[in-house]
């Protein structure tokens, strides 16, 4: 399952301990999004999410990609 560097980012903020986890976050989290794009990402989300395996979601690498050249010393 791919998902969109939004969608990533969306989901670094929330529990990626289990795909189970992950979705009931979000869901307790989307009546307190204000803006109608960010409730569309999470939809999304929570449709793939739904779609793929816990051994899918296992293999995902969910750790944020931070780009070397960019952090400031």
């Amino acid at each position: 399952m791919n998902f969109t560097v939004e969608e990533e980012n969306l989901m670094y903020i929330f529990d990626i301990r289990s795909r189970q986890a992950l979705i009931c976050s979000i869901r307790e989290a989307m009546p307190d999004f204000e803006e109608p794009e960010l409730c569309e990402i999470a939809e999304n989300v929570l449709r793939k999410l739904n779609n793929m395996s816990d051994l899918e979601f296992a293999a995902l690498d969910l750790s944020p990609d931070y780009d070397n050249d960019e952090t400031e010393v």
